[in-house]
Order: C-alpha cells, then sequence, then structure tokens
C-alpha cells in the first residue's frame, strides 16, 4: 500500500472511508454524510484500527456541527455534546474514540465564546479534525523511526491483527517499523497472523505487506508458537486499543497468547501506539472495558455458517496483555521500556 493511499478524509461536504470489510478484494468508498452513517461505519467496522477510528470520530463530530440546524453556539454545543455520547457509544475499549471526539468537542467550547455564530464554529471544527488526521499521520512515522532499530538484521517480526496505514491515517503504528526498516533497505521478512475471527491479517495486513513489496508469510494464529519455537521469530510487535497507566495494554484478542509465548521462548514483544492511545485514567488494565461482538461473526465466515446451526460462540473482540509481558512500548515520541509508570506518563504529558 502505497502512502497516498488514504483511509479517512473530507471531501465534498462528507467523511469517507475505506470499507475494510471489502477489501482485499474490492476497493470502495464509503461517504458518511449524517453522524448514524459515521457511527455505522464504526460498528461495522467498515473502519477499524483505533487510530482510524479516532480520525473518523473527529470528522464525525465536525460533520455533526456542520449538519446542526442549531441557531445559536449555546445550541450547538448540546448537538455536539449528544454526538460525542452516540459516537463513543459504537465501539468501547478504543481510547481513541473518545480521545478524538473530547478533543474536538474541548475546542467547540474553548471557540464557543468567540466565533461568529455555529457556522463558523463548525468550519474551525472541521479544521480541528484535519488536524487530527494530519498528527496522527506525523506519529506514525516518527513510530517508525523510533521502532525500525529493534528489528534486528535480516529480522523475522511476527505481528497480529493489522495496525498498518488501515488502522490509521496511512502509515500505520505496528507496521511503521517494518516499513521504515524496508525502506531503509534492510532485510525484514513478517509473520502475518489471519486474526480470527474478523480476518484482519489474512484480509487487511496482507495486503498492505504485499502491495508494498514487504516480504510476507501469512500463517494461522495456531501456528504462531511452533513458528517461535522453531527459531523463525526474532520480535514480535502489534497494536494497542488502549494502553493505561501500568503499561497494561488492550488489543485484538489474541494479542495476551502471543505474550505468553514470545515470553516462554525469550523472544521481544513489543507495542506500537501514539500517545494518544495511552490512557491514565486507568490504573490497570483489569478497568478496561472489553467489547463483545456478535456471535455470527465467529459461526459464520464471508457470510457463510461454518458451525452447526443453532451453535453459541463467544466473541470478546480485546484482550488484556500484562506489562510484565511487554518488553517495550514504541510511541512517537520514543521507546518507553518498564518501569512503564514514569515512562508513560513522560510521554504523555510531552516531558
Amino acid at each position: 500500500m502505497s502512502e497516498e493511499l488514504r483511509t479517512v478524509w473530507w471531501e465534498q461536504g462528507a467523511v469517507c472511508l475505506i470499507d475494510q470489510l471489502r477489501l482485499p478484494h474490492e476497493q470502495l468508498v464509503v461517504r458518511c454524510e449524517d453522524v448514524a452513517t459515521v457511527a455505522k461505519a464504526i460498528k461495522t467496522m467498515q473502519v477499524r484500527g483505533a487510530p482510524a477510528i479516532g480520525c473518523t470520530a473527529a470528522y464525525g463530530m465536525a460533520l455533526a456541527a456542520l449538519v446542526s440546524p442549531a441557531a445559536d453556539v449555546v445550541a450547538l454545543l448540546a448537538d455536539l455534546e449528544t454526538a460525542k455520547v452516540f459516537l463513543d457509544s459504537q465501539r468501547p475499549t478504543a481510547v481513541n474514540l473518545a480521545w478524538a471526539t473530547e478533543r474536538v468537542l474541548a475546542k467547540a467550547r474553548q471557540l464557543g465564546p468567540e466565533v461568529d455564530g455555529p457556522r463558523a464554529l463548525a468550519e474551525a471544527l472541521l479544521e480541528e479534525a484535519h488536524a487530527v488526521l494530519t498528527e496522527d499521520l506525523a506519529m506514525c512515522h516518527a513510530i517508525g523511526d523510533h521502532g525500525a532499530p529493534l528489528i534486528p538484521a535480516g529480522g523475522r517480526v511476527l505481528t497480529h491483527c493489522n495496525a498498518g496505514g488501515l488502522a490509521t491515517a496511512g502509515y500505520g503504528t505496528a507496521l511503521a517499523p517494518m516499513r521504515s526498516a524496508f525502506a531503509q533497505g534492510r532485510s525484514i521478512h513478517v509473520w502475518v497472523d489471519e486474526t480470527r475471527p474478523f480476518l484482519q491479517g489474512a484480509r487487511l495486513t496482507a495486503w498492505e505487506l504485499h502491495q508494498s513489496g514487504i516480504p510476507l508469510t501469512l500463517i494461522t494464529d495456531n501456528m504462531a508458537g511452533y513458528m517461535m519455537k522453531s527459531g523463525k521469530v526474532d520480535c514480535v510487535i502489534v497494536g494497542a486499543d488502549r494502553i493505561v497507566a501500568n503499561g497494561d495494554t488492550a488489543n485484538k484478542i489474541g494479542t495476551y497468547s502471543l505474550a505468553i509465548l514470545a515470553r516462554f521462548h525469550g523472544i521481544p514483544f513489543y507495542v506500537a501506539a501514539p500517545t494518544s492511545t495511552i490512557d491514565l485514567s486507568m490504573e490497570h488494565g483489569d478497568l478496561i472495558p472489553i467489547e463483545e461482538r456478535s456471535s455470527d461473526e465467529v459461526t459464520h465466515l464471508a457470510g457463510q455458517l461454518i458451525a452447526p446451526v443453532g451453535v453459541n460462540a463467544a466473541h470478546p473482540a480485546f484482550d488484556v496483555t500484562p506489562a510484565e509481558l511487554i518488553t517495550g512500548i514504541i510511541t512517537e515520541r520514543g521507546v518507553v521500556t518498564p518501569p512503564f509508570v514514569p515512562g508513560l506518563r513522560r510521554v504523555k504529558e510531552g516531558a
């Protein structure tokens, strides 16, 4: 995937998204012209990945302001508060969603007394959403710069789910160090977990890496331990949907298992995420809300039933990896290593 392929953008009064449900076979664009459509895109995973959800939500708030019938700024602020609650409710685990809506709402409250009416405020909020997107892309490139040196020469990297350009503004978090290392002319190879039940690895990460010419091999999730035991994995790099104050990290279901396997086999396990994914308000991972999705996403594959009729399936979308299993957290402000509490606070606060 080239850096020019955008995941989320604003075009002629609408939030535009690559429909990730249709990849890798079709590259279609979804146009969201109202907040309900933005919310649906987030809920149904037409757009997914914590940073990309954050960018989408920021544009969703700007869209809410632009389509609001409010006659004055006070009424517009009330509409924005309603839009924030609605958007935040779509997916509870990824902190970037609420972070982005709060950022835009805070900007609205700050500018409200100064602007000349609702339209002027709405246009200012669209500029704020543009800033969220621009900053996200810059952060991803910085994560790549900081993370690339962690990949050894000839490094064989295992990754899980999709934390690439499709999950962000366009460059990725977990894939950013791999992209940067490859761009530097270094030899790398990526093991891509298929990531059941939604197959983000098989459908999205494999597609991205293949488009970029980065060598990869797709594996089923239950092959990871075998590859590690066989000495074919040099490090693991995954993304994150929420990193709390002590370093515990929520990511796609199956990440915790990989961390345990990596620890057993003495393999470095890294988490890559922007500081917007760090949530210092939560002390530890047991407090992170875990999204429960429909069992149909487990019992069906590409719309086809793969389990006996009537069988119920569990579907927690995320799990939490304890901080003690994480070697380092790669952010746009550098790599944080244990002890995580002071390090995360330092990068979060920009000190």
